[in-house]
């Protein structure tokens, strides 16, 4: 097998992990070791492990009917009812249709292409330049690596693509200026956003894209009055408004949306992962009705809508995604996160006092660690010292997995976790923080420029 965002080397010379099964926020390894599992699979498992309802939800569909496609005009009635539920569910702004899909990734993909046949429909050709900002992630197809503003998926395969544009990250620690408060930070990003797109032509942009909190580049929160100050200038210069909620929807920020959350009002969304709770693979994209009146136009024009996939709207799919939502209705998983988040955020965040530890960020249930050499300068460690590896070493040893990105260490451990859970999610990262101190000690006694 090639893995997925893996090295080469880490495939030829260590054995993979191997996960045997799981129930609830554990899952355990071919060998038998039990661990809570702190980013719920890839951001997704919500509802945990081995729901019941959600594999009865998948067992019924399959006995009545496995498959069928939503081409031509055919479907089945999990998918409308799911696209139904979907509307209904998204209150930020009143959404027309929905399309579904596979992925996050190829929800963004799909994004992409209706934008530009929105814009076609209604005589903007040029109007095809996108917006994305540096850090965020949106997925990994040709397409949505480009509209990433991570080196990594990019890098070795000729990206990103020429019409895609990347804005300043909005991550205030790390880019503010000595003395600018989150305020006066989010005004200068806003500026650059529209000098950015003063200077490409706004004749020229089709559309801006981002998270309501950036998840894999290193989850960072919007700083205050952000989407305030951004969603203006969208508007004045006629360009859409993509909300990726691939990672925030469903109940991780403390709202059923993150727009929820940041009072944004987006034309577009892409949703993904916790829509099944990552029983089965769906995505969708949801689109206000403006949008799909010319795009049903122009495609009554050209004799058709010339995009889909075999598993658009796979009804096994949906059945489970319909009862993930009525799964996070009855049990108030909105309300559950809210419960268990202040103990979640307060716990991991008191590690920031650790010399080594430049920032824990976050809201909801989902945070990040980023380790730094140095507080105040926020200078990274040396790469060869792989401190946020060393500390994820130390988690797994302990019974808890966590993402690790270089120096970030990622944490959404699914939404039913409870307090004893976070207690032992956090006890386990103390242990691994003091063993990473000692471990950077030791690299800094024989590295005395290096300072924590």
């Amino acid at each position: 097998m090639l893995a997925p965002f893996t090295t080469g080397w880490q495939q030829t010379e260590t054995e993979p992990l191997i996960i045997q099964k799981g129930e609830g926020v554990y899952v355990w390894d071919s060998k038998g070791n039990k661990y809570i599992d702190a980013l719920a699979g890839l951001w997704c498992t919500a509802l945990g492990f081995s729901e019941k309802r959600l594999v009865e939800a998948a067992e019924k569909q399959l006995n009545i009917l496995p498959f069928y496609h939503s081409f031509w005009n055919r479907t089945s009635q999990p998918t409308l009812d799911l696209a139904a539920a979907l509307i209904d569910l998204f209150k930020p702004v009143k959404m027309g249709r929905v399309f579904f899909c596979n992925s996050g990734s190829e929800a963004n993909d799909t994004q992409v292409k209706l934008v530009w046949y929105y814009n076609n429909a209604i005589g903007r050709p040029n109007k095809k330049k996108f917006i994305a900002r540096q850090k965020a992630y949106h997925g990994s197809t040709l397409v949505t690596a480009s509209l990433s503003g991570l080196t990594s998926l990019q890098k070795g395969f000729d990206l990103p693509v020429s019409f895609v544009l990347h804005t300043d990250c909005p991550h205030y620690w790390r880019y503010h200026l000595p003395g600018e408060s989150e305020e006066e930070f989010s005004t200068r990003l806003a500026e650059n956003l529209e000098k950015l797109i003063i200077k490409e032509g706004p004749e020229t942009i089709a559309a801006f894209i981002g998270e309501p909190v950036m998840g894999a580049g290193g989850v960072m929160p919007p700083p205050a009055t952000y989407w305030d100050k951004i969603q203006p200038i969208l508007k004045k210069y006629d360009i859409l408004l993509i909300a990726d909620e691939v990672v925030c929807a469903f109940g991780r920020l403390g709202t059923m949306f993150g727009c929820e959350k940041y009072n944004i009002k987006p034309d577009l969304v892409s949703i993904a992962k916790a829509l099944s709770s990552a029983y089965m693979p769906i995505g969708a994209v949801l689109m206000s009705q403006q949008i799909f009146d010319k795009v049903a136009n122009k495609s009554n024009e050209l004799g058709g809508f010339g995009h889909g996939f075999t598993y658009s709207g796979h009804p096994v799919a949906c059945a489970v995604a319909l009862e993930a939502l009525r799964i996070y209705k009855e049990r108030d998983i909105v309300a559950q996160v809210n419960r268990v988040a202040p103990a979640f955020q307060k716990g991991f965040k008191d590690l920031a006092k650790s010399p080594i530890v430049g920032e824990v960020r976050g809201v909801g249930l989902v945070l990040a660690i980023e380790f730094a050499a140095d507080k105040t300068t926020r200078e990274a460690f040396p790469t060869k010292w792989a401190v946020g590896t060393y500390f994820g070493g130390q988690c797994a040893a302990n019974g808890v997995l966590v993402r690790v990105s270089g120096d970030i260490i990622m944490i959404a451990p699914p939404l039913i976790i409870s307090a004893d859970e976070v207690h032992q999610m956090v006890k386990t990262a103390e242990l691994a923080l003091k063993e990473t101190e000692k471990y950077v000690s030791e690299k800094q006694a024989n590295n005395p420029n290096v300072h924590a």
